[in-house]
């Protein structure tokens, strides 16, 4: 039997990378993938690829610092398929860059809003179907959170997703009577559109070949290359199915063995 056969989950911030992965695996391992995004093209998009026929997504363009359209994204999975075994909050701010002495908190609000609330918020939105059958909530984190990264400064983003490490502790308790599991990804360096655009820009900023950076990032690993967007999808799908049943309030580091806690 197919990894999430029968099962619908939720996959928050599907566009062209993790989300889209993600939705992907839900897909191709059986399940009902409903898609939200801020941008209803993507979405179309995104589903057509993964889905031709439509008999197994649904999608909504859904703003997480939104309540409504939290709400509204959780009732789509109810009335297309009927029920919601699964949260992937994968929908992030995590292009600020910067650290406290040069920090613009009003911007750093926002990115608490969207990664540390908005992901509640959508999370809060499925509990009364998750609590129908019990279920699982995924968080994608960082290791960023756990552990600074020293080619980039993105503070606001690691104290954001490190709340929301710490909110699903609190989580896991509070649901885990209602046979709700919670727990979190922490992917470090992944190879997917972000990291590419970074090795690409920083071979053209330093005039150096491409697998020159690349080099520099995967020499840094206990395993000879990165992580993709594609293992860390696969971990959260594994995350949200039954074969993680006695599994939460964990935080699993996919990353090539970077680091190791």
């Amino acid at each position: 039997m197919s990894l999430l056969q029968g099962k619908t989950v939720i996959v928050s911030g599907v566009g062209a990378g993790l989300g889209h992965q993600v939705a992907a695996a839900v897909v191709r391992d059986g399940g009902n993938a409903v898609l939200g995004a801020r941008t209803e093209a993507n979405l179309a998009k995104a589903a057509a690829e993964l889905d031709p026929d439509g008999a197994h997504t649904a999608y909504r363009a859904t703003d997480i610092t939104d309540e409504s359209q939290c709400e509204a994204l959780a009732a789509l999975a109810r009335e297309r398929f009927g029920r919601i075994d699964a949260v992937v909050q994968v929908a992030a701010w995590d292009s600020y860059f910067g650290g406290i002495e040069d920090a613009d908190f009003e911007t750093w609000q926002g990115v608490i809003d969207v990664n540390l609330l908005g992901t509640l918020r959508m999370t809060r939105a499925c509990l009364p179907a998750l609590k129908e059958r019990g279920g699982s909530v995924v968080f994608i984190g960082t290791q960023s959170s756990v552990a600074a990264p020293s080619q980039v400064r993105q503070a606001a983003y690691a104290a954001s997703k490190g709340a929301l490490t710490s909110a699903m502790y609190s989580l896991a308790r509070e649901l885990g009577p209602h046979r709700i599991r919670v727990n979190t990804v922490l992917p470090g360096w992944m190879w997917g559109p972000p990291v590419e655009a970074y090795v690409q820009f920083t071979a053209y900023t330093e005039g150096v070949p491409e697998v020159e950076v690349l080099e520099r990032l995967s020499s840094r690993m206990a395993l000879p290359e990165l992580a993709t967007d594609g293992d860390v999808a696969d971990a959260a799908v594994f995350l949200a199915s039954d074969r993680a049943r006695s599994i939460t309030g964990q935080s699993l580091l996919v990353n090539a063995g970077e680091l190791m806690r």
